[in-house]
């Protein structure tokens, strides 16, 4: 396999992907990359695996073609594990990065440093014609700051600081967040399969 269809618009996510699947000589492509127009995937599971499951069993059903989903979002302990699954959309329609943020840290505003602690969470879900699904899981530990540094990256990248660092994920540059990112220790996990496939 020398290409794989990566099941989003996110173009964040996008080039995040292309990068670390470089290393392996396979290409990777988006949707922004195709010609027609594919059906919305409505996200209607009540799980990260649920939700990638659907996006990419969903587009392999209807290309053919070997399909790499992922549905990722940030867990936060003091809040019982929100914003999870609903992350992107957190605030409300249409996804807001900037209210999103805003909701979080007003939700954690009388919660003390230590108590902030959360994790990003990327469940891949690679469906290709004629084979069962693969799952990974990969995560980022880390803390939620008071108040967003930082403009790289997206999501919530500009309030959430990597356990070990001093800087939220927006400060760091493309290749420090790709070393530690969730989606990087999930892809991390796939690598025999990758290599195999290459």
């Amino acid at each position: 396999m020398n290409e794989i269809l990566i099941a989003t618009k996110n173009a964040g996510k996008v080039e995040e992907f292309k990068t670390l699947f470089e290393r392996y000589g396979i290409k990777a492509v988006s949707l922004l990359d195709l010609d027609e127009e594919l059906p919305d995937i409505e996200e209607t599971g009540s799980t990260f695996e649920e939700n990638a499951t659907l996006k990419s069993e969903g587009i392999r059903e209807i290309l053919n073609i070997p399909v790499m989903a992922d549905d990722s979002g940030l867990i936060i302990d003091a809040l019982e594990g929100r914003p999870g699954i609903y992350s992107a959309r957190y605030a409300g329609e249409p996804k807001d990065d900037k209210k999103n943020i805003e909701k979080v840290l007003n939700e954690l505003k009388n919660v003390p440093e230590e108590e902030r602690t959360a994790r990003f969470v990327c469940v891949l879900s690679v469906s290709i014609p004629g084979k069962p699904t693969l799952y990974k899981k990969g995560f980022c530990e880390g803390t939620i700051g008071t108040e967003e540094i930082g403009n790289r990256g997206f999501g919530y990248d500009p309030i959430f600081i990597p356990k070990g660092y001093q800087q939220t994920m927006a400060e760091l540059t493309p290749d420090e967040k790709n070393r530690i990112s969730h989606r990087r220790n999930a892809i991390s996990q796939l690598e025999d399969w990758i290599i195999n496939q290459s």
